[in-house]
């Protein structure tokens, strides 16, 4: 992780909930490439923080930071097609999908298709 942000390559958030509790996940980019105007953005809660919106909140956060501050333009996201509430994040966070990758990331149980999502500067 440090040396991917000292590379300028990708940084991770730890996720807590506003009271100031304990992390409850994670948030960052990964991927990214400064000079083509791009990142991958990742999400990931622990099971008892999922279905509050925690993560669409993170994921917005960090989509700004990225395209307002950071001056990217593309933001990428991909989520495994057997994760409907990952689209469902994706899609609250204002990401539009725009395919499936067949078989393209391995998972402990196998190869799954992956939904492609997308926010370029001038979607919101």
């Amino acid at each position: 992780m440090h040396e991917r942000w000292r590379a300028e390559q990708g940084a991770i958030w730890a996720v807590a909930r506003t009271d100031g509790g304990p992390a409850i996940g994670l948030a960052g980019w990964n991927e990214v490439d400064l000079q083509g105007g791009s990142a991958e953005i990742l999400y990931w809660l622990l099971p008892p923080a999922r279905g509050g919106g925690v993560a669409v909140a993170a994921t917005e956060r960090i989509s700004r930071w990225a395209l307002d501050d950071l001056g990217l333009h593309r933001l990428g996201l991909r989520h495994s097609v057997a994760n409907p509430a990952s689209c469902r994040v994706a899609e609250k966070a204002g990401y539009r999908l725009e395919g499936t990758l067949r078989s393209s990331q391995l998972h402990a149980d196998g190869w799954h298709d992956m939904h492609l999502h997308a926010l370029v500067q001038g979607d919101r």
